[in-house]
């Protein structure tokens, strides 16, 4: 399920949100430039909250839990109506809490042992982390190996609308996800316009390679 739906999302907001107030105009603003895919990062005390908040009020949005880095986590995830969630690196123990408790997981990977520890753990969906350290050649790279298992990738870090249409257009790619969408400063500010305008601007690149 994960697979697929990032596939027919193709982007998604990373969103850190320090207030609970701001998640519903964040996730609108968001929706209404045409992203309907959200990794709500657990960097803050108010991430599960918003979680909650939006699953509620905008059932259609598909919201996930970011920076998921323990096993309580994945379980905290859960219980406030994560559809999925994913991590920086691969930690066995997460994965393995995901899997008991049925909640779709994608681990970060960067090196060939990162994707088998994944792979031996029941992720084909991965993480791409930090995608812009060395670009798409090296993940078309340490992937080749794998390519018969059906393995997609979620790049996230450093990802821009500058490369953005590079990423979408390689097959091996499931969906795009960055910050740049939906910076702190702007939703701190209250700036719900420049996040839609954003939106659309990254919606309008992936219009262009369909």
């Amino acid at each position: 399920m994960l697979m697929q739906e990032l596939e027919s999302r193709k982007l998604v907001a990373v969103c850190t949100i320090e207030n609970l107030k701001d998640a519903i105009p964040v996730a609108e603003a968001l929706m209404n430039g045409g992203i309907s895919a959200i990794e709500l990062t657990l960097r803050t005390p108010a991430g599960l909250d918003c979680i909650k908040a939006i699953r509620k009020e905008l059932p259609d949005v598909f919201v996930g839990a970011g920076t998921v880095l323990t096993p309580d986590q994945v379980v905290a995830a859960k219980e406030a109506g994560a559809c999925f969630a994913v991590a920086p690196g691969t930690n066995a123990r997460v994965i393995q809490k995901a899997n008991e408790i049925g909640l779709e997981f994608g681990p970060g990977i960067f090196t060939p042992s990162d994707i088998e520890i994944s792979v031996e753990n029941g992720c084909k969906m991965l993480k791409y982390f930090p995608a812009a350290s060395c670009g798409i050649k090296h993940l078309k790279t340490i992937a080749a190996p794998y390519k018969h298992l059906g393995l997609k990738f979620l790049p996230l870090g450093g990802v821009n609308i500058s490369n953005l249409a590079e990423m979408l257009s390689d097959p091996l790619i499931a969906a795009v996800g960055g910050s740049w969408l939906a910076k702190p400063e702007l939703i701190n500010a209250g700036k719900f316009d420049e996040i839609q305008a954003l939106a659309k601007e990254a919606y309008d690149v992936l219009k262009t390679l369909k």
